[in-house]
């Protein structure tokens, strides 16, 4: 069921999608992504085995398995999401099915720092905002707009004030967040502080 994989490059502020929900608390890395997957080379076959495990116990029930959440890019989970081992290819997996924001009661604090490494913010609501949510969810499909200036979540019907950590909020509306286009960005920076680096030599006599 995954969908094409396009990376989030640079900052943004708003992020529109479909929300798909995952019931239950201390969900940890190893179900999101189990251990016999981190032997890949590069993440981009992670996303079709993801939750692969609980996926094949509920035989197809799975909500990351059922046709009405096909295209779903807002995950709304409970408390302690991402708990168990700091290994990164658990958001790695979850954006390369489509995840592009969470929402949840809480995270556990690695998971949510490799989440914002790699663009996917985090949002935390009260329990009882995530329970009706999931109950909206229950009963029909919910897209939500989230705006990351004024941090709120809102669809048609419902309206949620989110909470982030304000310095996780101003990586993604300056795009710090992403090292490999601030990296580029810089370029004639990281150069000229290469050349006044009286320890680096350039004499392509001695290449």
């Amino acid at each position: 069921m995954s969908i094409k994989f396009k990376p989030p490059i640079g900052k943004f502020s708003r992020i529109n999608g479909k929300c798909i929900s995952l019931v239950g608390d201390d969900i940890d890395t190893d179900r999101i992504i189990p251990a016999r997957f981190l032997k890949c080379i590069d993440f981009d076959s992670l996303g079709k085995s993801v939750f692969d495990d609980d996926r094949k116990t509920l035989k197809g029930n799975h909500p990351f398995d059922l046709e009405i959440n096909k295209g779903s890019s807002i995950l709304i989970v409970n408390s302690n999401f991402g708990c168990g081992s700091s290994r990164e290819h658990a958001p790695q997996a979850l954006m390369r099915w489509g995840i592009k924001a969470i929402i949840g009661e809480s995270f556990a604090d690695i998971f949510y720092s490799n989440c914002i490494a790699i663009g996917i913010p985090c949002f935390t609501l009260p329990k009882e905002s995530i329970k009706k949510i999931q109950q909206y969810l229950d009963i029909k499909n919910l897209f939500l707009e989230i705006d990351l200036f004024k941090s709120t979540a809102k669809t048609e019907d419902l309206k949620f004030n989110l909470e982030i950590k304000e310095t996780s909020k101003k990586m993604f509306l300056s795009g710090e967040w992403d090292a490999t286009s601030t990296l580029l960005e810089n370029v004639s920076l990281i150069e000229k502080k290469i050349n006044e680096l009286p320890y680096v030599n350039f004499n392509k006599d001695c290449l």
